[in-house]
């Protein structure tokens, strides 16, 4: 490929040393997450909801967090396969032991670019640790989230969380990297898809390091970014951050380069 444009691309790792207020997961619909209709399972959507929550609480009071309920959800549109779903979640009360998140969940389409709102919930989530014993301990206040962070407009970098099960590790209890690799492509699609509008496929990997491995349990964040731009394919580079739930601390575990290409209905590369 020859660049006609290079996206200005600084050190990437500026991007991903702060821990966002709110948090994202974001995914596309496969054939194996749809019903016969051909959209998104409602109980596979309840759990990316209740997956984010968790994260969203989790990053506020840096203690282990189990669901205790949620509120009414209503489905007011479908989630339709090969669409990308985005949930966001943000801690919007707080108690002395528990903490309520808002989650919403958008459908994309690849193409077009439409957003429409899918469903709200509601989900609190109680505090399971020794502290809570301890009649003065409290989880934090709670935070402003700030106007940029919270801005509905769609971010030039892509930053998605998720959190490391153990069907993704190996023997030692980290994540194989096989599956780091299959989560970073996946966001480096995501990242392309969104700044061409076009269908995209992988063609290469530039280069993949590894920095330090993932432990089943941490959060994952990935951020994504084209950083050139050709007549029918872009670089996005990729960086993979992994966030131990009780610390807080963030290591960048793996970053890479990705090579996508737009294609037409029939594989093949069409201009953008």
């Amino acid at each position: 490929m020859t660049p006609q444009q290079t996206i200005e691309a600084s050190d990437m790792e500026i991007y991903g040393q702060d821990v966002p207020q709110i948090s994202r997961l974001i995914d596309v619909v496969f054939p194996g997450d749809t019903n016969h209709h051909g959209t998104l399972f409602g109980g596979a959507g309840f759990a990316l909801m209740d997956r984010v929550a968790f994260i969203a609480a989790t990053r506020h009071g840096r203690v282990p967090f189990v669901t205790a309920s949620c509120e009414r959800i209503d489905y007011t549109a479908p989630v339709k396969l090969g669409q990308i779903v985005e949930l966001t979640a943000k801690v919007i009360r707080v108690g002395r032991t528990s903490l309520s998140v808002e989650v919403e969940m958008v459908a994309e389409n690849m193409v077009g670019g439409e957003r429409v709102l899918c469903t709200r919930g509601l989900f609190h989530m109680v505090a399971k640790t020794e502290q809570t014993k301890d009649k003065s301990w409290s989880l934090p206040p709670l935070l402003q989230i700030s106007d940029d962070e919270d801005a509905s407009d769609l971010p030039t970098l892509l930053r998605m969380s998720d959190v490391v099960f153990a069907d993704q590790a190996n023997a030692y209890g980290t994540m194989f990297g096989g599956e780091a690799m299959a989560a970073m492509s996946k966001s480096a699609f995501i990242a392309a898809t969104r700044y061409c509008r076009l269908p995209t496929v992988l063609a290469s990997s530039r280069k993949m390091d590894f920095k330090h491995p993932i432990k089943v349990g941490s959060i994952l964040e990935l951020a994504s970014k084209v950083i050139q731009s050709g007549r029918s394919s872009v670089v996005v580079a990729t960086e993979l951050w992994s966030e131990d739930l009780m610390s807080g601390e963030r290591l960048m575990s793996a970053k890479g380069e990705f090579t996508m290409v737009a294609v037409d209905e029939s594989g093949n590369p069409i201009k953008y």
